[in-house]
């Protein structure tokens, strides 16, 4: 029963501290008569990809982004996908796009654009076409669905905006809401300040996740997704 297990020293006996053999999916997305060109993720090299996480197509990924373990990034159907710097994609969310339907951005049409320094926050639905600009927060569970959201703009938990709709920078959506005329999103009022300061906190610890878990885990990498050091190398052959 012992030889089930894999053994968690190195070769000198010591414990091993991390151990990482959960390996994440990055591949171009396969060619189909919507989308006939099979292009290949663009993943800055500050970014960090989590275990189990997946990100297919035409994806672009700028510098120190955190994408959590379980996330799904699909460019397969709606495309291209862009996520801005110190942007955090949060444990199980989903980025999908429906074939039709594109978003515009320095001129440039978008399945979903996702500017700088937004925070996905965990379980949450980003369908494109959609537009998230600068420190944008979507709370957890949340649904964003054919929607430009106005930078420092905060989804609450459960909230779904959709139907077409522009919000305005620093609207509030609240909990549970369901924003899916111009004229709600019109009524929305102000971020409040507590949901700034915590959309604020947020974003600082969520930047300082790709650097460390990167040290975290070694700075040695193999194609299948794999981080770890030559202990845990040297344990797993073993």
């Amino acid at each position: 029963m012992q030889n089930a297990y894999h053994n968690l020293n190195d070769f000198s006996g010591r414990p091993i501290r991390t151990f990482n053999i959960n390996a994440h999916f990055i591949a171009s997305n396969p060619p189909t008569s919507f989308n006939p060109r099979s292009i290949y993720p663009r993943i800055h090299k500050t970014a960090y990809v989590g275990p189990f996480s997946s990100i297919i197509g035409d994806v672009t990924i700028g510098e120190n982004v955190f994408i959590a373990p379980n996330v799904s990034i699909r460019a397969d159907e709606g495309t291209p996908f862009h996520i801005g710097s110190n942007t955090n994609i949060q444990d199980g969310v989903i980025l999908h796009g429906l074939e039709h339907g594109r978003v515009l951005h320095d001129g440039k049409e978008y399945s979903i654009y996702i500017a700088n320094e937004v925070s996905c926050a965990h379980g949450c639905i980003i369908h494109g076409p959609c537009k998230l600009e600068n420190r944008v927060f979507v709370g957890f569970h949340a649904i964003v669905l054919n929607a430009i959201i106005g930078e420092g703009s905060y989804i609450s938990i459960n909230a779904l905006v959709t139907g077409g709709i522009r919000i305005a920078p620093n609207r509030f959506v609240p909990p549970g809401a369901i924003i899916e005329t111009q004229e709600q999103a019109d009524a929305l009022g102000p971020v409040p300040a507590n949901q700034e300061e915590f959309a604020e906190e947020v974003q600082h610890i969520n930047q300082q996740f790709p650097p460390a878990y990167s040290l975290h885990f070694g700075s040695t990498r193999c194609s299948c997704g794999l981080a770890c050091d030559c202990h845990t190398v040297k344990a797993i052959l073993d």
